[in-house]
């Protein structure tokens, strides 16, 4: 058993971890409703220029890259959203796996794999593995700022609107601070990992294609008995007239379809990084709790035990003074 001087410094320690791991639960704690507004507030707008497309994509026999399918791509882009702390989990070890399965994936398909990369996190695992980066950026992973992630997603579209086989001049989305070659390869297809906020216990890695449009079939089943002649209840898309032209239309909706996608990911990560910064810092601060306790019982079980022995050396001292005088 440790002495009584250890297990209290250790009961010390503990306690002063306690109230770092306390204090990081109640600040994620406050972070979330704010990243669960913003989430709701973009979703909306997010979902509806998604919707649009789609229904272009699906219904319109307009031949654009950004609505159908490549048919020799040969080179994509992924984008990995981490955080730019830690102390969250298995937050970015969970994203930075779906990123890794994604690469894999389209490596085997043949693509080269263009990797952008969001968050201090993702930066330093991927620069530990020496596996080079075609952009990174941090510091606005907690509270994602619009202004601020712009570049990236200007990056991406432009690198989607360029093509495969070209290249173009990356420096103005790369930041005033970066050195090195500024040159960055066109794509054929751009994806992004994230997280998706699906609630406070539970945070799911997702990868999704963000451009070429993946279309959605949608198959609504009919009541028993139900006219499937009945015309008032069928959802005819209508054909689409396109002022100005549609490569024009289409070629301006890239960026801002682009940013808006990019940007609703950005804040489901967000809020899924305080959510599980939440969860692994109660989880530590209990584990905390009953460390001490234990802790707090061994020390008791010391003292209790050094009581003890100091009683029977003062018991046995007073025997062998009293022996000495009856000797006398």
């Amino acid at each position: 058993m440790a002495n009584l001087r250890e297990l209290r410094d250790r009961i010390k320690s503990v306690n002063s971890t306690k109230k770092i791991t306390k204090a990081q639960e109640l600040i994620a704690t406050s972070q979330i409703s704010k990243a669960q507004a913003r989430v709701a507030a973009a979703k909306p707008f997010a979902d509806q220029i998604t919707a649009i497309l789609t229904d272009l994509a699906s219904a319109s026999s307009i031949q654009h890259r950004m609505l159908n399918e490549p048919e020799d791509a040969k080179r994509s882009a992924v984008l990995v959203v981490t955080s730019d702390r830690g102390m969250a989990g298995g937050y970015n070890h969970n994203v930075l796996k779906e990123a890794a399965e994604l690469i894999a994936f389209l490596e085997g398909e043949g693509r080269e794999v263009d990797i952008y990369v969001l968050g201090n996190k993702g930066i330093v695992y991927y620069t530990f593995r020496e596996i080079a980066l075609a952009g990174s950026w941090h510091g606005h992973s907690q509270k994602p700022d619009y202004q601020e992630a712009r570049p990236a997603f200007h990056l991406l579209s432009t690198a989607f609107a360029v093509g495969g086989e070209g290249t173009f001049d990356a420096a103005e989305f790369l930041g005033e601070n970066y050195e090195g070659d500024t040159t960055r390869h066109g794509v054929d297809e751009v994806h992004i990992v994230y997280t998706q906020f699906v609630s406070m216990l539970t945070q799911t890695p997702r990868a999704r294609r963000l451009a070429p449009i993946e279309t959605q079939v949608e198959i609504e089943e009919l009541d028993l008995g139900e006219d499937m002649l009945d015309t008032s209840k069928t959802d005819f898309k209508p054909e689409v007239t396109f002022e100005p032209d549609a490569d024009t239309l289409l070629d301006n909706l890239l960026p801002r379809y682009m940013s808006t996608r990019a940007f609703a990911a950005l804040l489901e990560s967000a809020a899924s990084e305080s959510a599980a910064r939440r969860t692994a810092m109660k989880s530590a601060t209990d584990n905390a709790t009953e460390l001490v306790e234990g802790l707090s019982r061994e020390a008791n079980q010391a003292r209790q035990a050094q009581i003890t022995q100091e009683i029977s050396e003062i018991v046995g001292g007073a025997g062998a003074l009293a022996a000495s005088a009856g000797s006398d």
